[in-house]
Order: C-alpha cells, then sequence, then structure tokens
C-alpha cells in the first residue's frame, strides 16, 4: 500500500511516498511504525497507548482528523469510516486525495514541530483556563459521593474525551478564529457545570465571544471524536442556559 506522508524539519515541507506491505487489521500507526523502522528512521510522529485512550497519535489522515492507532487501513481502502465533514481551509492545502495511496499530514490550526508532530500547547492552555477539575465545599463525605444513574449518564457523554485534538483541528472556527476556546474545552466545561458533586457555576467562563458564543454549529467535532462527545451539544444547552439568566434578570 502506498502511502503519501508529510514531512517537515521546521525549515522545509515536503512529501515523500512510502511502500508498506499490506497485513490484516494494520492500523495506520502499524503503517507509520512499519516506515520508522523499516524505511526511513527519522520520520517523527506521537503515540503512547496504541489502543485509542490517550489521544496522542491523532493525525490527519485522508483529510480528516483521526486516531491513527484505531483507524484500519482496509476501511479506508474501501472508502469507509469517512466522515461527512463540513469543509474548512485546511482541506484545500497541502496534497490533494489520490485513491492509489493514502494521505498522512498534521492535524490543522497546530504549528508543526516535526513532521507529523504538532504544537498543541495553545490547546491545553485553553482546556487548563476553563478550570477541568471538581470543585467541592465543605468536609468531604467518609466514603463517596453518591449520583443518579441518569446523572452519570449524562455526564459520561463528555467524561469519555482523550484530548486528542481532533475536534480542534476539524472546527472550521478555530481555523479562522485562534481565540475560540474549542469544543475540547467547552465540552469539559458543561461536564463539570452538569456534575451534581461540583458546586461551582463556571459557565460564565466561557461566556464571551471567543467562548460559547463562537460556535457555528458545523458539527465536525462530533463526527471526528474518536469517543463520540458531543461538543455542540454541550455548547448549545450552555448558550440556552446562560440566555435565560439573562432573559430572567
Amino acid at each position: 500500500m502506498k502511502f503519501k506522508v508529510f514531512r517537515s524539519n521546521g525549515e522545509k515541507s515536503y512529501y515523500d511516498d512510502f511502500n508498506v506491505p499490506h497485513e490484516p487489521g494494520q492500523t495506520v500507526l502499524d503503517a507509520l511504525f512499519y516506515i520508522q523502522e523499516k524505511l526511513d528512521d527519522s520520520l517523527a510522529f506521537r503515540y503512547s497507548c496504541r489502543g485509542a485512550v490517550c489521544g496522542s497519535c491523532a493525525m490527519l489522515i485522508n483529510k480528516v482528523p483521526r486516531l491513527a492507532c484505531r483507524t484500519q487501513v482496509e476501511r479506508l481502502k474501501e472508502g469507509e469510516d469517512n466522515p461527512d465533514i463540513k469543509g474548512y481551509p485546511a482541506l484545500k492545502e497541502g496534497e490533494k486525495l489520490n485513491e492509489n495511496s493514502l494521505l498522512v499530514e498534521p492535524l490543522p490550526h497546530f504549528p508543526v514541530i516535526k513532521d507529523l508532530i504538532v504544537d498543541t500547547e495553545k490547546f491545553f492552555e485553553y482546556y487548563q483556563e476553563l478550570k477541568p477539575c471538581l470543585k467541592t465545599e465543605g468536609k468531604p463525605p467518609e466514603k463517596e459521593y453518591f449520583m443518579e444513574p441518569e446523572d452519570v449518564k449524562e455526564l459520561e457523554e463528555y467524561t469519555n474525551c482523550i484530548l486528542c485534538a481532533a475536534c480542534f483541528a476539524a472546527c472550521p472556527v478555530d481555523g479562522e478564529n485562534p481565540d475560540f476556546r474549542g469544543p475540547a474545552a467547552l465540552a469539559k466545561l458543561y461536564r463539570f457545570h452538569i456534575d451534581v458533586r461540583d458546586q461551582e457555576d463556571r459557565l460564565e467562563l466561557a461566556d464571551h465571544k471567543d467562548g460559547w458564543w463562537a460556535c457555528e454549529f458545523h458539527t465536525n467535532c462530533n463526527k471526528v471524536c474518536p469517543k463520540n462527545v458531543p461538543p455542540n451539544v454541550a455548547i448549545g444547552k450552555a448558550r440556552a442556559e446562560l440566555k435565560k439568566k439573562k432573559d430572567d434578570k
């Protein structure tokens, strides 16, 4: 199978072609390891768990942000696993898709450090800005905090986020407005807002033009999320709640 892979050393950017023997169950990450171990040991990419848990190996594969460790080469060859995402400028940059090869590029909207490795510092700055930790008052319970099953069910939709930044890379708004806090940070903020154990109201932290109100509901975030987290739903609910508060004053 032919792979066309983006390369960059910080000064020069180009694409390399590699022929990788196909094996049953092969993932894009498997193919990148083959290239690194057998063809070119200078190829740089991130990975950690290899089990779709850490989010480290997110990259642009056939012009869609995906996790390399869970993206099956065979399914891509057959034209499967292609979410219908709204186009954005990053999809028009670089190499064009070719049916005879798989295209692997770094995530859009991030500075490239080397090859497929990008600088996600801004992404995590936005995440930390929204105080992603449980805040309680008073003396902690002797055992655990109890939650009703229905509360846990809604909460789990957002706790599944692995901070891979695929949603950030797929968001047309983030491409146009680098100050937009992004789907992942806002989904995490909403996750703590609806947590019945949390005792601090933080919706106001994103109540500004680059927060809740910047979203245009393209829904690319939900379509590319490897864990099916729906940031668009969280943003819509947060905006409705904030609007109701203002209307009630």
